[in-house]
């Protein structure tokens, strides 16, 4: 798995790459044929008061690139909500890729015999 943490008017600080890491984790163990994250940190400076912490990653997995952003006042906040999304919509991948086909009515019916 490649990983890039980069930030955008804002230092990437060693703890704010391991948190990254920690929370990256809970989603690699869900579904581990991930290829590529890149996940991008910004500080959005409008004014003073209306600072906006934005946390954005795209996820590579095989058949599909999944894109989440999250916007908080609090960077760690919007990393959090933002991995909260991510594992949802990898879940739901996940799900899609498994096979659903369901055993006809004609089996299931001489296997209960």
């Amino acid at each position: 798995m490649n990983l890039t943490i980069s930030g955008h008017h804002l230092e990437v600080t060693p703890a704010l790459r391991e948190y990254v890491l920690t929370k990256l984790d809970r989603v690699t163990r869900h579904f581990d044929q991930v290829v590529d994250v890149s996940v991008l940190l910004t500080v959005e400076k409008m004014k003073e008061k209306e600072r906006r912490q934005r946390a954005e990653v795209t996820l590579h997995v095989k058949g599909r690139d999944i894109f989440v952003e999250q916007s908080d006042e609090d960077l760690y906040a919007a990393i959090d909500a933002l991995m909260d999304k991510l594992d949802r919509q990898v879940v739901r991948h996940k799900d899609r890729l498994q096979d659903h086909h369901h055993e006809s009515p004609k089996r299931s019916a001489a296997s209960a015999s």
